[in-house]
Order: C-alpha cells, then structure tokens, then sequence
C-alpha cells in the first residue's frame, strides 16, 4: 500500500524562477531560462561539477510554498527566491515526495533527487535574525541533472515513473 502511495503523484507543478550563482557570496543572477548538462549542472552557476566529484549538489530546487511559510514566520510579508539562494523554485509540487526519484522539468531535462538542501549560517544575513531557524524543514532539495537541455520559468515539473531495476540508493 505504501508503495502504491511513494509511485502515485499526480500533481504536475510549475517551475516559477531560475536563479544562478556566478560565484562564492556574489549576488543571484535571475534568468528567464537556462541549460541543464547532464552530470554537470546548471551553465554559470558555481555549482557546476566540473572536477569529476559525485555532482550530488548539482542543482538546488525550494516551493513556492515554503517561502510563504518562511515569511510567515519571520513575519514578513514575502520572501524573495534569491535571498534564499536555490537555483530553482517550484510551485505546486511537494518536492519531498519526489525522494529517491527522477523528476522533469520541461520537456526532455530530467533530474534525480540527491538529497535535502539544509540551510546554512548566511540565512541570517540574508532573512534577518532568526532566518536559519525559519529555514530549517523548508531549505527544498538537491538534484543532479540525468538528462540535459533548457528549463524555461512555466516549465511544468512532474515525477518521472519509477525505474525498474532498483533504487539510486540516495
């Protein structure tokens, strides 16, 4: 039963922003689309795995969702995708339940999860006192890019079938 429910999602969400960064501690860069390499990640983003490591923080998605959450918390009227320094943000999709799985975004680039993207100390620099705590439980994900191309912001974004022969074990 609980096997059926992990497979069945069948919400397709929206990909609202893209966001690169060009290097350590400089400022987003928002762009109305961008490249995906497969195994790479993101074309101008510092990210990029270009030495051969696992590539597992290729690229970082967050909902729409949990901005207003974060907002709501540090009772602020909005909280802007670029202050919170993720690559992708996504609407009307729970990016959780795309655990352990591949997930799309427009019409051929396909990512796998790889983990939660945790926030880190310049959240408080970024959101004001208390910013880390409000992120904690809404910093999104981490994914690598399985099959490359470009995402375009109103891209939709849905989770992939699951594959046949086994889990990525991530």
């Amino acid at each position: 039963m609980i096997d059926a429910l992990l497979n069945t999602l069948p919400q397709t969400g929206s990909l609202k922003w893209i966001g690169l960064r060009p290097g350590h501690r400089e400022d987003m860069v928002v762009v109305p689309e961008a490249t995906a390499e497969a195994g790479v990640g993101l074309q101008g983003d510092r990210y990029q795995n270009r030495k051969g490591g696992s590539g597992k923080r290729q690229v970082t998605l967050i909902q729409e969702e949990h901005l207003t959450a974060v907002a709501s918390m540090l009772g602020v009227e909005r909280v802007v995708p670029e202050l919170v320094r993720r690559n992708l943000l996504v609407s009307g999709i729970n990016l959780l339940a795309l655990k352990d799985r591949q997930f799309q975004i427009g019409d051929e680039v396909i990512f796998e999860w790889t983990g939660l993207c945790h926030p880190c100390s310049r959240m408080e620099e970024h959101l004001g006192a208390g910013g880390y705590n409000a992120m904690r439980g809404h910093g999104g994900i981490t994914a690598r890019v399985i099959q490359g191309g470009i995402i375009k912001m109103g891209d939709p974004v849905k989770m992939l079938a699951a594959a046949t022969s086994g889990s990525s074990g991530h």
